[in-house]
Formats: structure tokens, C-alpha cells, sequence
């Protein structure tokens, strides 16, 4: 094939990859969705569970892309969605759930909503953190990426053991080129997508940390 033939090629997958639905942007619409409404809301409105829900539900599949170095993250961070879209039968807001479990004294107790809203919290900050390390950088393969994002966001409340376990896994990450063929981007396309989502996903995880923090609850577990 010619080099005019492969540009035109090229090009036509870019242009693809920036017109079809992807998980990418999926995710990044949702999570702007979240954070125009934070940004706009007012003193009586509350982020609703089942929408906060919705919108973390479609985060799974980046962890499930990312092979057994992420299959802790993905098996805890599927699970604790599901009890929360569980909980939004019964809570309407996330305010809800932490106020439900403040008054029972569960918050920090293993299986409780609140603890379960801080796990997902977590896994959300560390797509976030790993999105950046996949930006700032071309390498080809993802292992200092998601090292760095692994150690800064999920490290330091992990036992010894797992972060053992992840750090072996860390050899079984695809390429960079896999990953983006296994969400159907481009390099081009992701970088625009994962920028959407780092910038709408912090008022998200800032307003999470604020619920705990406004009821004296530490971050630091």
C-alpha cells in the first residue's frame, strides 16, 4: 500500500473513531452530565444515586480492558456499583446513604453503602489518575502508567499482599495500541475523551470527598 493510500486510510479511521459511539465517550458524556449538574445545582438539589449509578456503571468495561493487573479493581469496583444501584431502590441521593450510615454507626463497616461509596470513589479516581499517566506520555507499553496511577490512588489502602499481586499483574497490561483498539480509538481520539472525562470527573470525586468530609468522616481508609 502507498503512503498517500495508507493517509487516506489513517484518515478514515480517525474520522471513524471520532463519529462512533464508543465506551469512551460514553463516559465522558455521563460524567459531564454529572458534573454540569453540580456545577449548576442548588442549595436544596442533591446528586441522585441512581444517576450517579448509571454513570459509573459504564466505567467497568475500561477496568475489564485492562487484563488481570486491574482484575481486583474491576471484580471490587463491579461489585460495590451493583450494592449501589441496589441502594438507589431505597436512598435517592447519595447524602442519603451517608446520612443513613452515620446514624447507625456503619459507615466504615465492611458491605455498608458508604463504604462501598468510597471504594467506587476510589476506582473512579483511579481511571482518572491513569488517564493522565496514559496522556503524558507515548510509551508503548502501559506499565509505568498504571504503576504510577496504581500507587498514587490505590496503593496506600491496600495490604502488602495485593499490592504484591498488582505488581506482578503489571506485566500482563496490554499495549497502548491494544487498549485503545480494545475501546476503538484512536491516539488521537482517546486523548480528547480521557481530557473530558479527567476534567468532569473531578468535581464528581471532590464532591464525594466533601460529603464525608462535611460530616467529620476522614479520607484516609
Amino acid at each position: 500500500m502507498d503512503e498517500g493510500a495508507d493517509n487516506g486510510f489513517n484518515h478514515s479511521q480517525t474520522k471513524m473513531s471520532m463519529t462512533t459511539k464508543t465506551p469512551l465517550l460514553d463516559i465522558a458524556k455521563a460524567f459531564e452530565e454529572l458534573s454540569g449538574f453540580l456545577g449548576s445545582q442548588t442549595k436544596d438539589q442533591k446528586l441522585r444515586l441512581d444517576n450517579f449509578c448509571e454513570a459509573c456503571s459504564l466505567v467497568s468495561v475500561l477496568f475489564s480492558c485492562l487484563g488481570l493487573a486491574f482484575k481486583f479493581a474491576e471484580m471490587e469496583y463491579v461489585a460495590k456499583v451493583h450494592d449501589l444501584v441496589e441502594a438507589s431502590k431505597t436512598y435517592a441521593t447519595l447524602e442519603n446513604v451517608l446520612d443513613r450510615d452515620v446514624a447507625n454507626d456503619t459507615v466504615k463497616k465492611p458491605g455498608s453503602h458508604s463504604r462501598n461509596l468510597r471504594r467506587v470513589r476510589q476506582g473512579l479516581d483511579l481511571i482518572r489518575a491513569l488517564f493522565e499517566e496514559f496522556l503524558s506520555t507515548d510509551d508503548y507499553y502501559l506499565k509505568d502508567a498504571a504503576s504510577t496511577a496504581y500507587s498514587q490512588v490505590c496503593a496506600p489502602y491496600h495490604t502488602w499482599a495485593v499490592r504484591t499481586a498488582v505488581s506482578a499483574g503489571m506485566y500482563t497490561l496490554p499495549t497502548r495500541e491494544e487498549l485503545l483498539q480494545k475501546l476503538n480509538e484512536t491516539d488521537h481520539t482517546a486523548e480528547k475523551k480521557m481530557r473530558r472525562y479527567i476534567e468532569a470527573s473531578r468535581p464528581v470525586i471532590a464532591y464525594i470527598d466533601k460529603l464525608y468530609s462535611s460530616r467529620k468522616i476522614a479520607l484516609d481508609w
